[in-house]
């Protein structure tokens, strides 16, 4: 009987898929597949994004070396993968012919697919004032998300409440928005780690929207363990503050290094309307990001590995942005139901 177990290693900034065909008398066969993938934005010197660009016009380093993009995408459309690119080592032969004892194009097309959108509300005894105008601006935001797969609603003051998991079903993460109720001391730190830890257990496109007003008051995780980690698994942070956090001089410069090192931006608002805007904003910056993954080429180091992207012409007037890096870490997945995009429990390795 021959039983098949599917080992997803997410590595920093890198995924990793690791498939292991067993059988009951006989020894294993390994494969090891490591798939980076960034989110890339492109912009003018305006600040208007760079549409219709192909994967020929990029050019993707990690630590100078240059890599072949194998996964391909823009904005909302599918990612798609990229003829006669392989991992290290494939065999395309026996991926033609569903070798088991090959991943084959069809399992690693999985981990380029859908878009899964966390969104983390503060619902801490800073909102007091513009609580009710803040879930306004995210019910519009999770009902303008049209090219997001599945939407996740969290919100946090002490401790993170997990208001609706990733769902398909707007109307379920409405709900999830409408029933918040406002808590205590502000645990940001805390609440957005465990907030990566579960977009971690997911494959495709993994972003998270935060929604704070004001600085942490209560968390004993410092947020660079946040922002690498976030890197590491390849989450791109987006967030959403007030002008009380933009006065505060140590979450005015967290939040700026947090979403520049994932790839995200941030957003001071003044006003409500300030606000909506910002949310708008970033379903437009999701709606025209890029998707590039590739495998890396052999490289020994096995600490912090930086990502350069570039434009293979010469475009000094347009603006990359996308993750810096990432470090080398492992979690172990199980494959069940995993090319469907379900849940799965991550054990660091």
């Amino acid at each position: 009987m021959l039983k098949t177990w599917l080992v997803v290693a997410v590595l920093l900034a890198s995924v990793s898929i690791l498939a292991v065909a067993q059988q009951t008398e006989g020894p294993h066969i390994r494969v090891a597949i490591d798939l980076v993938q960034l989110n890339v934005a492109v912009t003018d010197s305006k600040g208007h994004y760079v549409t219709g660009l192909r994967p020929e016009d990029f050019v993707v380093a990690e630590d100078g070396i240059t890599e072949h993009i194998a996964a391909f995408g823009e904005g909302n459309e599918s990612v798609h993968r990229l003829p006669d690119v392989l991992p290290p080592g494939g065999n395309p032969a026996a991926a033609a012919q569903n070798d088991p004892e090959h991943v084959t194009a069809g399992e690693l097309s999985s981990l380029t697919g859908g878009a899964n959108v966390f969104v983390l509300f503060d619902t801490s005894n800073y909102m007091y004032r513009g609580f009710v105008f803040a879930q306004d601006a995210i019910a519009d935001f999770v009902r303008s998300l049209a090219g997001a797969d599945k939407v996740a609603f969290y919100s946090y003051s002490r401790d993170l409440s997990r208001g609706s998991l990733l769902s398909a079903d707007r109307g379920q993460v409405l709900r999830g928005v409408r029933t918040t109720v406002a808590g205590d001391d502000a645990a940001l730190y805390n609440c957005l780690l465990l907030t990566v830890q579960d977009a971690a257990h997911f494959t495709g496109r993994k972003v998270i929207v935060v929604f704070s007003n004001g600085p942490d008051n209560a968390s004993v995780v410092p947020p660079e363990e946040v922002a690498e980690l976030a890197q590491s698994t390849g989450t791109t942070i987006y967030m959403v503050s007030t002008e009380q956090a933009h006065l505060e001089p140590i979450s005015n410069a967290v939040f700026q290094r947090m979403t520049a090192a994932t790839g995200g931006k941030v957003y001071f608002a003044k006003t409500w309307k300030e606000e909506q805007d910002a949310f708008t904003s970033i379903r437009e910056d999701l709606a025209h990001l890029y998707s590039l993954s590739y495998y890396p080429e052999p490289n020994p180091n096995l600490g912090w590995r930086s990502i350069r992207v570039k434009l293979a012409s010469n475009h000094g007037k347009y603006h990359i942005r996308t993750r810096d890096g990432y470090r080398l870490r492992n979690f172990e997945f199980s494959t069940e139901n995993t090319a469907a995009g379900s849940q799965q429990e991550p054990n660091p390795r």
